[in-house]
């Protein structure tokens, strides 16, 4: 499969070496074809990875991925044009995260999500939010003494939930469907809550599981 990634963080590396490992084909896209770091991944990441504009990334992708600091997303899509998402599934790994005050805090509330502004953007496809509830390290064969973490998810489509779902599965992660993309508002806030618990305990090595009976 054709994987589009649009961020050259830790969480689109991270991802973008995940679904390499898996056999896809990755490109990392940023705002110029000449980012350095995105083009020494690509070089390293071997002959199916490569490292174009976040427009050509967006156009590539079977499935394309949002790891995009948060604050720079509604932009980013712009740039990229909403039509190069058309019909299809958009994992949204984002966060509306706001570091000005030091410790992020969000800066959408519980009455809206940068979920759903996203999917408000590009009205053709079919945004499905996911690994947003953990960090970058353990995205790709989480491990865990406790067993296998859920990744919490929340979309419109039901198809391209179960093609997200089927992604997770193959990454190591069970997963919880939350419902539409509204669902984005309390898992931005689970961000939160990942976060929270990060500096309480000085670890950065945790993640969440629903528990059934």
């Amino acid at each position: 499969m054709k994987i589009g990634i649009l961020g050259t963080g830790d969480v689109g590396r991270t991802l973008g070496g995940g679904f390499l490992a898996l056999g896809h084909e990755v490109m990392m896209g940023s705002r110029s074809a000449a980012n350095e770091k995105a083009a020494a991944w690509a070089r390293e990441a071997g002959g199916k990875a490569s490292s174009p504009s976040f427009a050509d990334a967006a156009a590539f992708g079977e499935v394309v991925v949002l790891a995009t600091l948060g604050s720079a997303t509604e932009g980013i899509l712009g740039t990229a044009g909403a039509t190069a998402f058309e019909g299809k599934t958009v994992i949204d790994a984002t966060n509306p995260l706001d570091f000005s005050t030091g410790a992020p805090t969000l800066y959408v509330g519980t009455i809206d999500s940068l979920g759903e502004r996203i999917q408000k953007a590009l009205p053709g496809a079919h945004v499905v939010k996911a690994f947003n509830t953990v960090g970058h390290a353990h995205m790709f064969r989480p491990s865990f003494h406790e067993g296998r973490p859920d990744m919490f998810i929340a979309g419109d489509h039901d198809g391209a939930k179960r093609q997200v779902s089927g992604i997770l599965e193959t990454f190591g992660w069970g997963v919880a469907d939350l419902g539409g993309i509204e669902g984005s508002r309390w898992l931005e806030a689970m961000c939160m809550a990942w976060v929270a618990y990060a500096f309480k305990h000085g670890t950065w090595d945790h993640a969440f599981k629903l528990l059934r009976k």
